[in-house]
């Protein structure tokens, strides 16, 4: 009997095993509530990430759209940024022009001052022209500050009144096109004193 017994302790009862069996439902239903729960915090995360990726993608559109608008703007702006470089070159030579005929030649002789006065208001013209497409003359003077972003040094002369680092000549004017540089002013810079 004592056999019988030890067999009874051994297994468990119809109870035990009804509750037991019970237990391991309601785990497996909490485990199953769970499990939603967690694909549900996939899915949100999915969301999250999708929804980033969805504004990154926006904002690199409206950049990209800005950046093509400003490109735009600055073609259209600078289109005619070779055909006025060609066109200087004409008001250099209306300049050249104007500069070779002497006082005396326009008093003496009255087809050279009428000459020289078409020319001049043909350069006048061209020069309104130009500046209202964003053209401008850049005219250093004696004695300004040498500029690099503006000016291009050609030689260096001994220079008593001038400074050291200042222009003492002027060869050629220079041009900017909506501030961005055509053409530098040719000039030459003054060493300062020459040391005896």
């Amino acid at each position: 009997m004592a056999n019988k017994s030890n067999k009874k302790l051994d297994q468990p009862s119809d109870e035990e095993l009804k509750e037991t069996l019970k237990a391991a439902k309601e785990t497996e239903l909490e485990n199953e509530k769970n499990q939603p729960t967690s694909e549900e915090e996939k899915l949100k995360e999915e969301v999250s990430s999708l929804k980033d990726q969805l504004l990154r993608s926006i904002a690199d559109q409206e950049n990209l759209r800005k950046r093509a608008e400003r490109e735009k703007i600055d073609m259209a702006k600078y289109a005619i940024t070779n055909f006025a470089k060609d066109l200087i070159t004409i008001a250099d030579t209306f300049e050249r022009a104007l500069s070779s005929v002497s006082e005396k030649d326009l008093l003496d002789n009255p087809t050279a001052k009428a000459l020289t006065d078409g020319i001049r208001l043909t350069e006048t013209e061209l020069l309104r022209v130009l500046e209202r497409v964003g053209v401008k003359k850049n005219e250093p003077t004696i004695g300004d500050k040498f500029d690099p972003n503006f000016h291009q040094a050609m030689f260096e002369l001994d220079h008593e009144d001038i400074p050291k680092g200042h222009i003492a000549q002027v060869m050629q004017i220079g041009y900017t096109h909506h501030n961005r540089l055509l053409r530098p002013a040719m000039v030459g810079i003054s060493k300062g004193k020459e040391k005896t």
